[in-house]
């Protein structure tokens, strides 16, 4: 290490959840801002900082030393009354290591837990060594215990295990921190240090920052805890030195056991492990003798005829249409093939059809993979998207390299199998859910401090529901002091913070603690599909049996480590639709009469139209709140294109921006359609803004408009419009040059004129919503509709199946059964 004369080995992030203060990113500014050239982070029984450290790190200029601290169980001895848990810390020497670091932990987990605690077994340790250096936990390690009681023998026969499991690689871990019996450890540890001519090294264990934050911490483990911090019984090991100590404290700390921080800097030396981010690995779907692009030619072309035969019974007009499917289809295989995504979709289209085949619903599409013709000639998705103009590009643009991304919903109560039919297809040990991270949001943050401090309840309810309802609040906003968010701040909020110290005190103690890891969850439907095991990959977390497995890294690190999301998600409606064709057809049956193909209804069906127009939507999905009934009898919604835009305007922004009426106003004739604008428009904006009046309701829309307008290709135009909604005034500045050189070289429209609609397009951008979900989940709506309008008893017997109490309380209420129940 060049210029530290110490680094931090012994450090918890947000992640160890029982105790750690800092989030990795503070971890890693604050070890560069003490002059640190590296720090090592050994959260208890986790690694899900990896990724995140080290991205940090090379960011930073600061060196990551993959640790942990593990929790381990004495299984050696033969009398069960003498076993006991201890900890000892791990480190990653290189990538061998680090490996055998995820793989011991991960079986730990997958061994399941141990009277409800995770632990790894004593005796797992020297098949796991290799390119491990192993402290010996301190006072928390099981040859302090050993010291401490006198117990020789066990220390020497538990010493010569170490050396043989890590060779040249095992160290005395002491720290100085003001607990009981460190002084006599220590000089113990140092007698032994000599005899057994082993190195000694110092830690500090850091929970927190700064020694002022020790208060702070006190709060945080108490709300762990789930015990107020005035609880005699409470017992809370931790004190006030458990900060970042600087360098030079801790020289000064050991000064005279200078060789115990120096070793700090040789085991930074010895530690170099580089892990290979950012490049994705799926299994490999088998396809015979045929290469992943030969097998989804083979099967989107023969999809697609399938296809057409529904679509268009009648052989000529069949014969008419099918070259432009087969143009788009030919595009599309083209960017997929040359982004080398077949195995992706063939892997996607597999358990689909799976699903389907064992009467598993699926829902017709989800998010912007809708809007490919690939996807549905493969069956991956239910819904044609050439009749409504629908975008490949939105969802997988070959002008930018990213994994495309099917977002598929399955019947709430059959999703699992799915999982489990991929995972046996794939390998148990190859497939996993993702993790999710429970933080402390602005009202209870509030709450939770209030309690441990001893308050009423009534007293922290009361002062959180001064706090607005919002996802994006923090108490920062509340307070007025976000800029961004000025219309979050409460008067009545900042006069108790201003005023009195009681409240000044919970909150400023609140602030430090909002955004706070507290717990962990599952990804409500992200699953990883490895080509190998997950723990090539990321290490595993399973629940107390060693099942439901979970990768330690989020969402984003699980991407970056090489694993690819596919997500299943579950949608209740699905099941409530199955479950009413299921008792339609069962009586069609009887009656001897055709049974109900629910994705076959006609799109332009006028009895449901009609029943929608009447906002008699009770239990249809996506239309029930009050918000959207009023909006249905303003719009009278009269084809499927329609629902689709009421679908994406019934949101927040739309509605607040006053488009929602313009297009109500448009539709009924009461103001002028134009494209977009009487002041500034042009007739070959007419297909593209035609369905939606004029108005710009759609991403999509706005793709569409650049390509018009200013001869973008449609991958092109998707960049413009992801720089539109993130509102960069220098991107933007760039954009808006490239695009009136466009208008220039098109020259089908002034540029005085083109770019007054592109300040229009960007003005309305921010509210564009993704048409293919739209029109995908407008399908799903249409259905419920189709069902209430032609089979009310079944749909509704579904209904109130599939949420029994929510339903009959509902209608239990109503004097009248609604209109067609």
């Amino acid at each position: 290490m060049s210029d530290s004369k110490f680094v931090h080995l012994y450090v918890h992030t947000d992640y160890s959840m029982c105790d750690g203060l800092m989030d990795v990113g503070k971890v890693v500014k604050n070890a560069k801002a003490l002059g640190m050239d590296a720090v090592s982070i050994t959260d208890f029984m986790n690694q899900c900082n990896a990724v995140k450290l080290y991205e940090d790190g090379m960011k930073q200029g600061v060196k990551p030393i993959f640790g942990i601290e593990l929790n381990v169980y004495d299984d050696t001895r033969k009398n069960a009354t003498e076993r006991f848990f201890f900890r000892i810390k791990l480190y990653a020497v290189n990538l061998t290591g680090y490996r055998n670091i995820v793989d011991l932990q991960s079986y730990g987990y997958q061994q399941g837990a141990l009277d409800h605690v995770f632990r790894v077994n004593l005796s797992w340790l020297k098949n796991y060594s290799d390119g491990v250096i192993m402290l010996s936990g301190g006072l928390n390690g099981d040859l302090a215990k050993f010291m401490l009681s006198g117990r020789e023998d066990l220390f020497e026969q538990r010493l010569k295990y170490y050396r043989e499991c890590y060779p040249n690689r095992f160290y005395f871990e002491i720290s100085r921190c003001g607990r009981p019996q460190e002084e006599e450890y220590i000089a113990m540890v140092m007698d032994k240090s000599v005899t057994e001519n082993l190195p000694v090294v110092a830690t500090n264990p850091v929970m927190f920052a700064n020694k002022e934050d020790f208060e702070i911490h006190r709060v945080r483990v108490a709300i762990q805890d789930k015990v107020t911090i005035h609880d005699e019984k409470w017992v809370h090991p931790y004190t006030d030195q458990m900060y970042m100590r600087s360098q030079e404290e801790m020289c000064e700390l050991f000064k005279d056991i200078p060789e115990a921080v120096e070793n700090t800097l040789q085991i930074a030396r010895r530690c170099n492990v580089e892990l290979s981010l950012g490049t994705n690995y799926l299994p490999k779907f088998p396809t015979g003798d045929l290469t992943d692009a030969e097998y989804l030619r083979k099967e989107a072309y023969e999809g697609l005829e399938e296809r057409l035969e529904v679509i268009f019974p009648d052989e000529e007009e069949r014969n008419r249409n099918r070259p432009r499917y087969l143009e788009r289809l030919e595009i599309e295989l083209d960017v997929i093939i040359t982004m080398d995504f077949p195995g992706y979709f063939l892997i996607v289209m597999d358990f689909i059809q799976w699903s389907k085949k064992n009467n598993i619903p699926v829902g017709p599409g989800r998010g912007s993979g809708a809007g490919s013709l690939v996807a549905y000639a493969i069956k991956i998705t239910d819904f044609d998207p050439l009749p409504y103009d629908l975008l490949f590009e939105r969802f997988l643009n070959p002008e930018r390299v990213s994994m495309p991304d099917f977002d598929v919903d399955f019947c709430m109560d059959n999703r699992g199998e799915v999982i489990k039919y991929v995972a046996s297809k794939y390998g148990r040990n190859s497939v996993s859910q993702i993790i999710t991270f429970g933080t402390l949001a602005a009202k209870a943050s509030i709450k939770s401090v209030c309690r441990v401090l001893g308050k009423s309840y009534s007293f922290g309810d009361n002062l959180s529901k001064l706090i607005l309802s919002k996802p994006d609040v923090t108490l920062k906003a509340t307070l007025g002091l976000d800029p961004k968010k000025e219309e979050y701040r409460i008067q009545e909020f900042v006069d108790k913070y201003e005023n009195d110290e009681e409240y000044r005190y919970i909150i400023d103690i609140a602030l430090k603690l909002e955004g706070i890891t507290t717990s962990h969850g599952k990804h409500a439907g992200g699953v990883v599909i490895s080509p190998t095991v997950i723990t090539d990959f990321a290490p595993l977390m399973c629940d107390e049996e060693g099942g439901d497995f979970k990768t330690q890294f989020d969402k984003h690190d699980v991407e970056e480590a090489g694993l690819v999301k596919f997500d299943f998600l579950g949608l209740r409606t699905l099941t409530v639709i199955h479950w009413a064709v299921d008792m339609i057809n069962e009586r069609l049956e009887k009656a001897k009469q055709p049974p109900v193909n629910i994705n076959r209804i006609d799109l332009k069906d006028e009895l449901s139209f009609e029943l929608l127009r009447s906002a008699e939507t009770t239990a249809v999905f996506q239309l029930e709140s009050n918000g959207m009934r009023e909006l249905i009898k303003k719009m009278q919604p009269d084809c499927f294109e329609d629902m689709i835009a009421l679908v994406a305007l019934y949101r927040p922004g739309p509605l607040g921006s006053g488009m929602v009426d313009n297009f109500v106003d448009r539709k009924r004739g009461n103001e002028p359609i134009a494209y977009p604008h009487p002041d500034f428009q042009h007739e070959d904006l007419k297909p593209v803004l035609g369905p939606t009046y004029g108005i710009i309701v759609y991403q999509e829309q706005v793709m569409q408009i650049a390509q018009v307008l200013a001869g973008y290709s449609l991958g092109g135009a998707d960049i413009l419009r992801r720089a539109m909604g993130k509102k960069q005034p220098e991107v933007m500045a760039k954009h808006r040059i490239t695009y009136a050189e466009g208008v220039k070289k098109k020259g089908i429209i002034s540029v005085d004129k083109a770019m007054k609609i592109f300040d229009q397009v960007e003005k309305f951008a921010m509210y564009g919503f993704n048409k293919s979900h739209s029109a995908a989940y407008a399908l799903v709506t249409l259905q419920t509709l189709w069902l209430k309008a032609h089979y009310p008893a079944e749909f509704m017997a579904a209904m109130m199946t599939s949420s029994r109490s929510k339903w009959l309380m509902r209608f239990m209420k109503q004097p009248t059964a609604p209109r067609n129940c």
